[in-house]
């Protein structure tokens, strides 16, 4: 991101719990280092030359994407017309539509968003953009919030996947998309009160209306994902996956292996870390606070986890010296390095890195031509290994709300 990392958040108040559900799943990517190599500037430039080969697409589903997507999750910004990414960048309304649509001239065919950002606002935001590209691009977006669609307005519950509120909230994502179908619809979050064979039925109706082409789960519990695919196969999960976060390794890879589902990464880059916009020093203030409505002050994702604490972060920076020194061996960015090592951990993986910077853009575009060797890539796997990583992934409000599964069915 643009903004300056070591700019300290002023004490607020403590984050409500469906705040924190709200601000679960930001993507992060940030601008380099003063220190990057000079010779980074070569794979940036090849990515600036064309799109993705049609070789390295990838299979989510029924969909053929690029191995390269776009997240899109603004909050509505300080000043009337724009809108702030969760690490407090702020953009013009415009530049956010073309930004999306020069990912897309880029080869860019997955996009992704969800009704919980803004709320709506950043569906709103893409719906615009792709109005005239929307039969290039796979377009995914998500449901599960307690919230009202018509008002945007949180209700107490943070999670509300009963059918006849996926119904509502599926409408209301296809009006601001202005679309006819969305190509993945995930759940956000498990609702801890519904089974998730009722989720599922009310999914498999709507793609019988043709509203909805695939369907999804984001950080569900490891028997919800099972019992899910068995009532209407899954096309994708989405998890947090990331040099610096590696727990969807232990089963869940292995259940999307076993069960032939894609997946796809949020916050591919360690929310900025691995691209290079912090340092041992960064601080993001002890607290935030999270307003939806427009004129909201500043939130900061990273002020709140607990891997970007002073200690872990000073402990943690050791992962971004060996993603430097692979930037250096392969002449490329950071950020390329690290999307290019999630690229090769399988086939069927796809990040979807956030900006709000074209060159950036264009520079996550480039890592899909950046590859490993066999004995590279078992080098690089032992470089990350040998790092210890300090402090959890999520605040702890959280914590319970991820890997969640759903009450079985009666």
């Amino acid at each position: 991101m643009s903004t300056d990392s070591s700019t300290a958040i002023p004490q607020s108040p403590r984050v409500k719990r469906r705040d924190i559900l709200l601000a679960g799943g930001a993507l992060g990517l940030a601008s380099m280092m003063p220190s990057l190599p000079a010779t980074a500037r070569t794979a940036t430039a090849a990515a600036q030359s064309g799109s993705a080969p049609a070789a390295g697409r990838r299979r989510l589903g029924s969909l053929e994407v690029s191995p390269v997507g776009l997240g899109c999750q603004w909050l509505p910004g300080p000043k009337k017309g724009t809108v702030s990414d969760f690490y407090t960048s702020t953009l013009d309304r415009g530049e956010a539509i073309r930004l999306i649509r020069s990912a897309v001239d880029r080869g860019v065919t997955l996009i992704d968003t969800a009704e919980m950002y803004g709320p709506f606002i950043s569906e709103d935001i893409v719906g615009e953009a792709l109005q005239a590209v929307r039969d290039q691009v796979a377009l995914e977006t998500k449901f599960g919030g307690d919230i009202d669609p018509d008002t945007g307005k949180m209700g107490e519950r943070g999670m509300n996947s009963r059918p006849e509120h996926i119904r509502r909230a599926v409408e209301g994502c296809l009006k601001r998309l202005r679309t006819d179908r969305i190509d993945l619809l995930y759940q956000h979050r498990v609702d801890p009160t519904v089974p998730i064979e009722d989720v599922a039925g009310v999914v498999k109706d709507l793609m019988a209306e043709g509203k909805v082409l695939n369907w999804g789960l984001s950080e569900p519990g490891i028997q919800t994902i099972r019992r899910a695919h068995a009532e209407q196969p899954l096309a994708a999960i989405q998890n947090e996956y990331s040099m610096l976060w590696r727990g969807a390794e232990a089963e869940v890879l292995p259940l999307c292996e076993e069960l032939g589902i894609g997946f796809v990464c949020w916050s591919p880059l360690g929310m900025g870390f691995l691209s290079g916009k912090m340092n041992a020093d960064s601080r993001f203030g002890s607290g935030a606070s999270f307003d939806l409505q427009p004129g909201a002050g500043s939130f900061d994702f990273r002020a709140l986890v607990p891997r970007f604490e002073p200690e872990n972060l000073k402990s943690n920076m050791a992962l971004y010296a060996v993603v430097v020194k692979w930037a250096h061996r392969k002449e490329a960015a950071p950020a390329q390095i690290a999307l290019a090592w999630l690229l090769a951990q399988r086939p069927w993986i796809v990040p979807i890195p956030g900006t709000t910077k074209i060159a950036h853009m264009e520079q996550n575009v480039g890592a899909a031509s950046i590859t490993f060797s066999a004995a590279e890539l078992q080098e690089i796997n032992s470089d990350i290994a040998s790092v210890e990583i300090h402090g959890a992934r999520l605040p702890k409000e959280e914590e319970h709300v991820v890997g969640a599964d759903t009450p079985p069915k009666q």
